[in-house]
């Protein structure tokens, strides 16, 4: 069966491009490992539009619900698939094969397959994870108000992190591991004007350490080798990104972080018939709501691609 767009990913974007193609009579195949994307861990998540709190998992729960609806003419939803390859064919349409060597051939592909955090590994960080410490200052930042909070990391997404905390918590100490911080430097300079703001240097993170939830941080010295302790209710997490864009990294421009590269007007990629929405892409903010956006943007596109393309055949 030769389908027109297959959408790869089961978090927002995946769930709302799915949804677009369906009511627009596109030939659509979503093939997800899992539904939810990184927000399924969230206990609760008060900045999705529309709903003033949810959980992670009833999110994932109401993305599935929502596209299963289209479920049928239109719309093939493959569950716990993971996508290994695309490859362009000799008729310049694509086949797309999943781990178990399941392929399906289409004229279009959406990459919607999101990234993963780049998590902390050092003791105490998975057993409090979701206890204090926190990956997405956005989401879970306002908890932390009048709070003490420390945040993992140097570069933008950290200072970033750090200015929208400030904007509530009682301090934010950040803790990074290099002898100079990798964020811009008048990013780093506005910043660190705030009174309740503090950043170390050559502070690599030993623990997570609390009873319940966290109640603080064990970091060593990288030139002198001293540990200290920084007592602490909240802890964010800010090193790093890992874009799931291994299928098509030999096909398309992707940065230096392996994120897609896209036309963030249409969100086309280098390559003619491959789209890219979400947290895979080189967009400027990682958010669920602007990843919506940028899905059913690119479903439109698709679309008046594949009519087009149909008209001057």
């Amino acid at each position: 069966m030769m389908y027109d767009v297959i959408i790869i990913g089961g978090g927002p974007a995946a769930a709302a491009s799915g949804v677009y193609a369906a009511r627009k009579q596109l030939k659509t195949l979503v093939v997800t490992k899992a539904f939810g994307g990184q927000s399924i861990v969230s206990p609760l998540i008060h900045n999705w539009i529309g709903t003033p709190a949810i959980s992670g998992e009833q999110l994932a729960k109401n993305l599935k619900a929502h596209l299963e609806e289209y479920k049928g003419e239109y719309l093939t939803i493959v569950e716990d698939a993971k996508i290994e390859k695309v490859i362009q064919n000799e008729n310049k349409n694509f086949t797309v094969t999943s781990e178990n060597g399941t392929s399906y051939e289409t004229k279009t592909v959406l990459i919607a397959s999101g990234a993963n955090r780049r998590k902390l590994d050092v003791p105490g960080a998975q057993e409090f994870d979701q206890k204090g410490l926190t990956y997405c200052a956005t989401c879970d930042g306002p908890l932390f108000s009048g709070m003490d909070v420390v945040v993992i990391g140097g570069g933008n997404a950290g200072f970033e992190t750090a200015a929208q905390l400030l904007a509530y918590t009682k301090s934010v100490t950040l803790l990074d591991v290099g002898d100079t911080f990798k964020a811009d430097a008048i990013t780093v300079e506005t910043v660190l004007k705030n009174e309740n703001m503090k950043a170390l240097h050559n502070a690599k993170t030993t623990a997570i350490v609390g009873d319940a939830m966290v109640t603080g941080v064990t970091y060593e010295n990288s030139n002198t080798g001293e540990g200290h302790t920084i007592q602490a209710t909240g802890v964010f997490v800010e090193i790093g990104m890992v874009p799931n864009t291994e299928m098509v990294s030999e096909l398309v421009k992707v940065d230096d972080y392996n994120h897609i590269t896209v036309d963030p007007r249409t969100q086309k990629t280098s390559m003619l018939g491959i789209w890219a929405a979400g947290d895979c892409t080189d967009g400027l903010y990682a958010q669920n709501n602007i990843a919506v956006g940028d899905a059913i943007k690119a479903i439109e596109d698709i679309y008046v691609h594949l009519h087009t393309t149909e008209r001057s055949a």
